[in-house]
């Protein structure tokens, strides 16, 4: 027992702490405000128990909580003040929702007898975020926070996981709690099950179809949901494809395995998606991103049938009319079918085959008549690193070549935002590196991704981390431009960017960092920064040209003028 509960009465930050604990958390981030004083006093008891990450925008932190609960399936935790703090967390709330990851911010709020009155950094945070969380509530009872947080952490975690925002009253965290119910057990996943006449419907559709594809993504995975599913796809003779930043849910070697619905999927692909006499979606929501607008499957009923496996009822039937809804958890639905047995042969060898060379084909590095070639760059690293390094990345088109080059084994060894969100890589990639310390972990970043973050790396080095950063610099909002060009050639305006000395700047932070201008030079640059005792940072700079994997400025105001002339 601590000094402070054996001399004072319980406040209700220390109840808070209690009951985080109660939820077995063993590691926080947050960036310091004084609308929380009373919880970080109540850490301070704990801090052999709780691992309080400071960060250096809400920002970061938001996201290194995110980036904890993809890793964990428990609920990542983050700690903001009021105002300016709970905004900028907001953009690790987001991606959680969409990413469907389990995740708890608790903001500092003003005094409850200022409420509604716009004092100092006010803001409405039940409203604000109702629309960004699976719960948004505001404790204004401390002897209820055991109430509150037990809930929170279960609606977090229940059935499609996601974030969930309690707003904290500066007073209600110091009151005096006199009487209040004890911490109960720690929440736990809930998903539902299918039912035998739903595996056995599945099993007979898969049957009797020639050309069946699974599409894998969402929440509620583990390393064990995606061996049953390769058992899965094995036995039953299926195609597995990856939805949008999910290719680690089953190893890429697999031989079942025939590609990732990307941003700007291989077009061989896109084919075999839309040629499928049935589709059994495991556990995505089929978004915008990963069914190219909408057009690789079509809304409502659609051209093919298709199964649709989905934790949250609401999601089932809300953009596609499936022909089988099963409102399940992707872990009991996977180790269901898993034990199924086969009723026949299922006579797909060659055109499994087929689908699995064309993948394999794409993973081809051609060479490239330019100074640095990142598709070489992601090859040399995927030779060179073991086969468990977790990869993060955010949001641009230099992801496409991790996207494209990097052969995923098993979950979880990618951190990606489905959601789109730039500068996650930085903060997801030190989060991973504080909990897993014994992993490598590679932060593959654009310029401009990294300029959102790239603060962060004094955490790293605060907290001693080890992270390999990679940062393609073309000297522009990439992604844009490309847009740009495809839509108003040559007419470049708000796109461009000027950059800091990133090697100067790793430098300042305490990292080993070098400049790479040539492709030959990179292997011997990424031994060196293995080397290195901490983290370490490569710049690797490429031709502005080049700003897609399949194509370059030049052939795209080629393809504009061309249009134009006929």
């Amino acid at each position: 027992m601590t000094s402070r509960s054996l001399n004072t009465p319980r406040r209700g930050g220390d109840l808070l702490v209690q009951s985080l604990l109660a939820q077995h958390v063993d590691r926080a981030f947050c960036v310091p405000g004084e609308s929380y004083l009373a919880v970080l006093d109540a850490l301070f008891e704990e801090r052999d128990s709780i691992d309080l990450v400071v960060c250096r925008n809400e920002g970061g932190a938001a996201n290194m909580a995110e980036a904890y609960g993809k890793l964990t399936g428990r609920p990542g935790v983050c700690f903001v003040t009021r105002g300016p703090g709970a905004t900028h967390a907001s953009i690790g709330v987001h991606t959680a929702f969409q990413d469907s990851t389990p995740m708890v911010l608790f903001i500092g709020q003003v005094a409850r007898s200022m409420r509604d009155r716009e004092g100092f950094q006010e803001v409405d945070f039940p409203a604000m975020f109702a629309p960004l969380a699976k719960w948004s509530a505001e404790i204004n009872d401390a002897a209820r926070i055991p109430e509150y947080v037990h809930r929170a952490f279960q609606t977090a975690m229940a059935g499609r996981p996601g974030p969930v925002v309690l707003s904290l009253p500066e007073d209600m965290l110091s009151e005096a709690v006199s009487e209040a119910r004890a911490p109960g057990p720690a929440a736990a996943p809930v998903s539902g099950a299918p039912t035998p006449a739903q595996v056995e419907e599945i099993c007979a559709m898969v049957a009797r179809a020639e050309r069946p594809v699974m599409i894998v993504g969402g929440g509620g995975w583990t390393q064990q949901t995606g061996r049953d599913v390769e058992r899965f796809a094995e036995r039953f003779g299926v195609a597995v494809v990856a939805s949008l930043r999910c290719q680690d849910y089953v190893s890429n070697h697999h031989p079942n395995y025939v590609g990732h619905l990307t941003i700007g999927a291989e077009p061989s692909l896109v084919r075999r998606v839309q040629e499928a006499d049935l589709l059994l979606v495991f556990g995505a929501r089929l978004g915008e991103m990963t069914t190219k607008g909408y057009t690789i499957v079509e809304p409502g009923a659609g051209r093919q049938p298709m199964i649709h496996v989905y934790p949250d009822p609401e999601e089932l039937g809300r953009v596609y009319q499936p022909t089988l809804p099963v409102n399940a958890g992707a872990a009991p639905t996977a180790a269901a079918l898993a034990a199924a047995v086969p009723g026949r042969a299922h006579g797909r060898e060659d055109w499994l085959k087929a689908c699995r060379a064309e993948y394999e084909r794409t993973l081809d590095v051609a060479p490239r008549s330019t100074p640095v070639d990142p598709a070489a760059v992601v090859a040399h690293l995927h030779r060179v690193l073991p086969a468990d390094t977790i990869v993060a990345s955010g949001a641009g088109n230099y992801t496409a070549w991790v996207h494209k080059y990097w052969q995923f084994t098993s979950y979880r060894t990618q951190l990606a935002p489905t959601s789109g969100a730039m500068g996650y890589g930085v903060p997801a990639a030190i989060a991973a590196a504080r909990s897993l310390p014994g992993r490598t972990v590679l932060c593959f970043a654009g310029d401009g991704c990294f300029m959102m973050t790239g603060q962060e790396l004094a955490t790293a080095t605060q907290y001693g981390v080890k992270v390999l950063f990679v940062i393609i610099n073309n000297g522009m909002y990439g992604t844009i431009r490309m847009h740009q060009e495809r839509e108003f050639p040559e007419r470049v305006h708000g796109t461009d960017l000027v950059n800091p000395d990133f090697v100067g700047l790793a430098q300042a932070y305490g990292l080993h960092a070098e400049r790479v201008t040539a492709t030959a030079a990179f292997p011997d640059a990424v031994a060196r920064a293995l080397a290195a005792p901490g983290s370490a940072l490569i710049e690797v700079v490429t031709d502005p040209d080049l700003i897609s994997v399949r194509t370059t400025i030049t052939a795209m105001r080629e393809a504009a003028h061309r249009e134009v002339s006929s």
